[in-house]
């Protein structure tokens, strides 16, 4: 550390109470100095994930490099009263790392290795700090990639993906980060380290892996992460159709899965959204569609040829208005460009947008989609649809200017509708964003109170101290937790 910065660290900590004082003093101690961090700015920073969620209080900051370090961590929260929060990139949607209480904030981006990779068991054991995007990149030349990937693949990460059983476009085929996930290493709450999973085809004794991955950072921290490999396609064939109706972009999804096919991909767009993605870059969507449909095939040449051809014949007795396939990889990179970088591309409209995570059967895909429509115009609002249709995960957004008096309270009644209308159709309240503190007040409408008591009762087991990350995915009242995160906000909350 500098000069400079060393005065300005011993100004800082003149405001720091005495007994937050001990607490920096055993976090510097298990970490090197730099690596624990307090200063107003950071903290307020840290107080944010990429939610709608107004935010947190965080308390100290560190970066540990290593399991033994996240251990020692874990050990002077527990000398110190403290909760303590996991944190990977901060795009999660939910506010499940959003800081409650003042917690230390546990930030696992410099864990960012790869360490093995296996390919006699297909298999690649990398650090939670690990983003998406550069693990499959690193892969492919092997012939390999990491099938989840999520819409922010490019800056989330293998451990936040975890936390939150994380999907994407090409989940429809291959499933969510779930069924990727071969074994962790996990610190838990007590300090200790455990492994759950193995490399193996066949699991022995209760499946932890799978109890951990979804949890949230509830149940501990994972510090190493052994990732499924899926072998790149032989070949690959991206197709986009056009309606004039969102109704027959949904049946035809529908139609697709009727038909005996699951396609690597089907993802849909209604006019605004792809207007909006059409101007950021300029993929050659349709403009005057009313929805848009990219669906991708994947296996042999002659197989997705067959599979293509079909695609294309259902959609024509749905009222497709044209059909457009990919001719070159470029080609298929742009349209599928667009799709990811939709959500960024409404800036261009409004400054600010609320992005929904709920998933409804396919069967009830146009029917909650119109009533998304109205519960907008309701509100006086703007909605723009995207969505992974094969498997009914939608994300409706609504688009808004916060600085407009009264505009987030109708933003904040309609999403709840919209969760409403989800549930009333049979859905359940996420697909891949988690419920952090966004849904944790549906959770009573989805689930009875002896299944909130006993999904509690799997949490204490993990943590009987209720310290980590306390104040999410449970609801009120249905958690020891709430004691954590609801009590007073401790000494050590600094100006």
């Amino acid at each position: 550390m500098g000069f400079v910065e060393s005065v300005r660290v011993r100004i800082a900590e003149r405001k720091v109470p005495p007994a937050d004082r001990a607490l920096l003093r055993d976090l510097r101690r298990a970490l090197a100095h730099d690596r624990v961090r307090f200063d107003a700015a950071e903290r307020a920073l840290f107080a944010h994930d990429a939610s709608f969620d107004e935010g947190g209080v965080s308390g100290p900051i560190c970066f540990p490099v290593s399991t033994a370090e996240v251990q020692a961590l874990t050990r002077v929260a527990i000398d110190h009263g403290r909760a303590i929060v996991p944190r990977g990139a901060g795009t999660g949607l939910a506010g499940g790392a959003i800081p409650l209480g003042a917690p230390i904030v546990v930030s696992l981006m410099k864990m960012n290795r790869i360490l093995e990779i296996d390919g006699d068991n297909r298999v690649a054991w990398v650090e939670p700090g690990v983003v998406n995007l550069d693990l499959s990149n690193q892969l492919r030349p092997l012939g390999y990639h990491f099938a989840p990937d999520p819409s922010s693949q490019q800056v989330c990460t293998i451990g936040g993906n975890v936390a939150n059983n994380s999907g994407g476009p090409h989940c429809l085929a291959y499933g969510v980060t779930d069924a990727h996930i071969a074994a962790l290493e996990v610190v838990l709450p007590s300090g200790e380290v455990a492994v759950f999973g193995e490399i193996g085809p066949d699991e022995t004794g209760l499946d932890l892996r799978g109890a951990f991955v979804g949890s949230e950072g509830t149940l501990g921290i994972a510090t190493k992460v052994a990732v499924r490999l899926t072998k790149n396609p032989p070949a690959v064939r991206t197709l986009l159709l056009a309606f004039s109706a969102m109704r027959d972009a949904a049946q035809t999804v529908s139609d697709i899965v009727a038909a005996g096919m699951v396609p690597a991909a089907m993802e849909v767009m209604d006019q605004k959204i792809t207007n909006a993605a059409e101007n950021f870059v300029g993929a050659g969507y349709p403009r005057d569609a009313a929805a848009i449909l990219l669906a991708e095939v994947e296996g042999l040449e002659g197989g997705i040829a067959i599979d293509a051809r079909r695609i294309e014949e259902i959609g024509q007795r749905n009222h497709a208005t044209s059909v457009r396939r990919a001719e070159t990889e470029e080609e298929r990179a742009l349209l599928w460009k667009g799709r990811k970088t939709a959500f960024g591309a409404v800036a261009q409209i409004k400054p600010d947008y609320y992005l929904h995570d709920t998933v409804v059967p396919r069967s009830s895909l146009a029917a909650v989609l119109e009533e998304i429509y109205a519960i907008a115009e309701r509100h006086d609002l703007v909605v723009m649809n995207v969505f992974h249709a094969g498997d009914g995960n939608l994300h409706p957004l609504l688009i808004f200017d916060a600085r407009v008096p009264g505009e987030i309270d109708r933003v904040h009644r309609a999403g709840d509708e919209i969760v409403r209308a989800s549930l009333a159709a049979g859905g359940v309240l996420s697909g891949e964003h988690g419920i952090g503190v966004e849904k944790q007040g549906f959770m009573e409408e989805l689930f009875s109170a002896d299944d909130l008591e006993h999904q509690n009762r799997l949490r204490e087991t993990f943590d009987p101290i209720c310290r980590a990350n306390p104040g999410k995915v449970m609801p009120i009242g249905h958690s020891c937790a709430d004691i954590q995160a609801l009590r007073s906000v401790p000494t050590g909350v600094w100006g």
